[in-house]
């Protein structure tokens, strides 16, 4: 018998379609959600599902954006013959989004023991969700917002995508979240810093959905399962992305700061209160 449900796996892929790119922790509501419906959040195929629907919302990034990475991997592919070619912005940033992803592989699989074992309790899913959002708040006060995406460097990359390793290690806290802020506080505005967390998450979040596949339909996950949350992750991801990069032309994140806020303490409830297992 499947640990999870074809039911549950497509409630669990609306969930991370909705909050994977949303700075509000996808892993974290993945977590509680599992919880409420009773299924082991530190059980080794249900962490691997969780991993691989993460495929599908990927999916829906590079159908939203399929225009600006043909354009970018093209740009990439023609410096690699033509140094000519090198000097363009999209044929550095392609090598900015590689090495940039870099820092994450490494740790990921160095803390793997740690990331799928007491890192991903839900207290420190709820203590990652209010810290997370002070961060956030504080990010979007400090930036000046004044820099586009055709003004990110090097440097931009390396450490928006050195963030992502807070996420990885404390669900809850965010990988969008900790790379917007990250690209807020370099002075990126709300859409390049947005648009930039899109494109590093790409290679990470593709590379750790492959790798738990096996995990996931090896320790008990069916096949069905894997699939209906999956397609049901890219259709509502897609959704989100272009409802959130409407949103932060717009608007400050604060809404999301209160949102997380409001969740953290009512997940400290839950479980104070046995409601919850951790």
């Amino acid at each position: 018998m499947s640990a999870i449900s074809v039911g549950q796996a497509v409630v669990l892929g609306l969930v991370e379609g909705v909050t994977e790119f949303l700075p509000v922790s996808s892993t974290g509501h993945l977590k509680i959600t599992e919880g409420l419906m009773g299924i082991p959040v530190d059980d080794k195929s249900v962490v691997g599902f969780s991993a691989v629907i993460q495929v599908g919302a990927i999916a829906a990034v590079l159908v939203y954006f399929f225009k600006d990475i043909v354009r970018i991997v093209s740009a990439w592919f023609r410096g690699l013959t033509n140094r000519e070619e090198r000097v363009h912005h999209d044929y550095k940033f392609a090598w900015w989004v590689i090495y940039a992803t870099i820092p994450i592989v490494l740790v990921g699989l160095a803390a793997k023991p740690l990331i799928d074992g007491p890192l991903g309790s839900l207290w420190v899913v709820a203590g990652s969700l209010i810290v997370g959002s002070g961060v956030m708040w504080a990010a979007d006060q400090m930036g000046r917002h004044k820099r586009g995406e055709d003004d990110t460097s090097f440097k931009d990359a390396m450490l928006v995508g050195t963030s992502q390793i807070l996420a990885l290690l404390f669900p809850g806290f965010s990988r969008s979240g900790a790379t917007m802020s990250t690209a807020l506080i370099l002075d990126l505005d709300r859409v390049a810093a947005t648009r930039l967390s899109f494109f590093l998450g790409i290679p990470a979040l593709t590379g750790a959905g492959l790798y738990e596949l096996k995990d996931a339909l090896g320790a008990g996950v069916g096949a069905a399962p894997l699939a209906a949350g999956t397609v049901v992750s890219f259709v509502v991801a897609y959704a989100s992305i272009a409802w959130l990069l409407k949103f932060v032309a717009k608007h400050s994140f604060n809404a999301f700061v209160l949102y997380r806020i409001v969740v953290g303490v009512l997940l400290f409830g839950l479980l104070a209160a046995g409601v919850l297992d951790s």
